[in-house]
This record gives structure tokens, sequence and C-alpha cells, in this order.
């Protein structure tokens, strides 16, 4: 007879603005390690937070500039601005920029307590040090500009409104919207009255002082028990087979351009000339749809099916593995073509 499962309970053991420990027991065999490691997946990923993205210094037009009166150059200033911690409300338009402020003048200190910002936008470590302006009368004038996101964004990949990307001297930044810093968890044994086989879980929370631990936890458990839901909701038609003309991509296709890839002219032109601007577009395509593009020959095909093979991936409808001996029999026959055209030189 099967027992039901066990009902555990969640106690937090120490709480601050920045550290959270919680210890979830008892839980069956195999429980703790998947609660674990999902809900750190998700704390480490998923929580949303706000971020600088992009800076404009006064007097500066790029980010290898130095800054007049101003100890640090403007790519150190960069690496210090990254450690604020911004508080901002959720909510709001796509790609939504709020302007933060700054105009210090020297000798002194800057610090995030400088920072002027709008009222529903606060600097949760004031005393982050950000730059020092080291001559008298010097001045240090920039926006900070903050969105709102999930995970890293690199700096090629930050979005802002157009008005604010075209003017000169914004300087897009790298930003760790993630206001989650470091998750830890424990899986140890443990026991109610004769029942030896349990477990017990224990999280650790560190956050940057934007959200509270607890609430972090709170924020992850829903967003898996709406993945989670998605199951529970899933009736007999969900479960259907997929049709042969459902095209699946695989998992490990990069976000890489063509141009990227290093085609030849004729290759790249014919490609952009088809709308091709990605490897992902081209995983799509099968080997008659490239072969129907004008100006797209054999050799242009085995360009593109080499170039793909080389990051694991194929034309639709193809076997990598197949891929891989027709590229090395077409190699061997062109090599054999050559040393015999040279032979009869």
């Amino acid at each position: 007879m099967a027992e039901p499962l066990l009902v555990p309970r969640i106690e937090s053991i120490e709480q601050s603005g920045t550290y959270g420990k919680f210890v979830v027991e008892p839980l069956d065999r195999g429980f703790a390690t998947t609660l674990g490691n999902a809900l750190r997946r998700v704390l480490l990923s998923s929580i949303p937070g706000a971020a600088v993205t992009a800076i404009k210094v006064e007097k500066v037009l790029h980010e290898f500039s130095t800054i007049p009166g101003v100890k640090e150059d403007t790519t150190e200033l960069i690496l210090n601005i990254k450690e604020l911690a911004v508080r901002a409300p959720g909510g709001g338009r796509p790609n939504e920029v709020i302007t933060l402020t700054v105009d210090a003048r020297g000798p002194g200190m800057v610090t995030g307590a400088d920072v002027r910002c709008p009222n529903d936008v606060e600097i949760a470590n004031p005393e982050v040090y950000l730059a020092t302006i080291s001559e008298e009368g010097a001045t240090l004038r920039m926006d900070l500009y903050v969105q709102r996101g999930r995970g890293y964004v690199a700096p090629e990949k930050v979005t802002l409104p157009d008005s604010l990307a075209k003017t000169i001297g914004v300087i897009p930044i790298g930003a760790m919207f993630s206001p989650v810093r470091k998750v830890n968890y424990i899986v140890e044994s443990t026991r109610v009255g004769f029942k030896t086989d349990l477990e017990r879980l224990t999280l650790e929370i560190w956050t940057n002082g934007t959200i509270y631990p607890v609430h972090a936890l709170q924020d992850a458990a829903r967003i898996l028990r709406e993945f989670m839901d998605m199951f529970v909701r899933m009736d007999a038609s969900s479960a259907l087979p997929l049709s042969p003309e459902t095209v699946l991509l695989p998992a490990n296709v990069p976000d890489v351009r063509v141009e990227e890839l290093d085609f030849s002219v004729r290759t790249y032109n014919c490609l952009k000339r088809a709308g091709i601007s990605s490897v992902r577009d081209l995983v799509h395509r099968t080997q008659s749809e490239l072969m129907s593009i004008r100006n797209f020959g054999k050799r242009s095909l085995y360009e593109v099916r080499e170039k793909l093979a080389q990051l694991g991936l194929t034309l639709r409808g193809e076997d990598l593995a197949q891929v891989m001996e027709e590229l090395a029999a077409s190699a061997e026959a062109h090599k054999e073509e050559k040393e015999e055209e040279e032979s009869k030189e």
C-alpha cells in the first residue's frame, strides 16, 4: 500500500534585507534536491530587477575617455556604476527608461548617496563608491538610465528608445538585473518518529537589498507554479503527437547572425536576398529551399552545411552524422580532383 507524501513545513531561520535562511522539512527522499535545485535556478535567472543600462557623462563621448578633474576614467566609472542596487517599481511600458542624475562638485568622493532619483526609485546601497573628484571646482555631471529586466544583458544587447540610442554621448553598459546575488542549498537526512529515510532542505538566499530574500523566494515559487500548472491543465488533445509539418528548433541553436559565419560574398548575398539573416533562419530551411534561391549553387550549399555542422547543427530534416560523412566524402573527392589536375600540369 502506497503511503501518502508528507506535508512539510517551512521555517525562516534568519532574515535581513540582504540574507535569508529557510528550512523545509520533512521531505520524502529525493524531494529536497528536486525543490532546492529548481528554486536555486529560478532565483538566479528569473527574478526581475532594475539596473543602469546606459550612462551619459558630461564632456565624455565614449567609454575610453578620461573625465576632466576625476580620478577614474570612464571605464572604471562604469564598473563602479554597475555596483549600484536600484529599487524601481515594476510594470510600466516595455523598455521604459527611468533617468537618475548625478551633479557633484569637488574635491571629494561621489557615492550612491549623490544619485538623485525620482520619488518611486531608490538606491539600496547609497554607500557604494562611484568616483573621486580630485580637483578643486571640478564637476561630475551625468545621467544614469535605468531599465527593468531579467538576468544579464550585454552592452550590445541593451534596447534603448530611439531618441536615446541616437543621442551622442550615450554609452550602453552591461546590466545585471537579477537582485539575487547568491543561492545555496543543503540536503540533510532527518527523521519523524520511526521513519528515518526523510530529508531536510536548507535554503540560503543573498540579495542586493532591492528585494527581501523571502519575497524573492515567493516570486521563484510563483514562477515554478505557473509552469507546473501547464501540466496540471493539460488535456488529452494537448498530449497528441506533433504533426509531421511541425518544426522544432534544436535547443542549442545560437543567436548568431549570418555575417558572423564568414561565408563567401556570393553565399552571403544569396542568403540575405532570401531574407535569411541568422542561424535560426537557416536551420528552418531545407536543401531544396536553399537551392531554389537565385545564384545559390552546390558550392554555396556545401559551405552552409559545413558552417552549420561546425556548430553541431543541420538544415531541416537532415541528420548530423550523415551530413558529416557527406561533407568528409565531398572534401576528399575535391582533394583528389585537385591532385589529378596538378598531376596533369
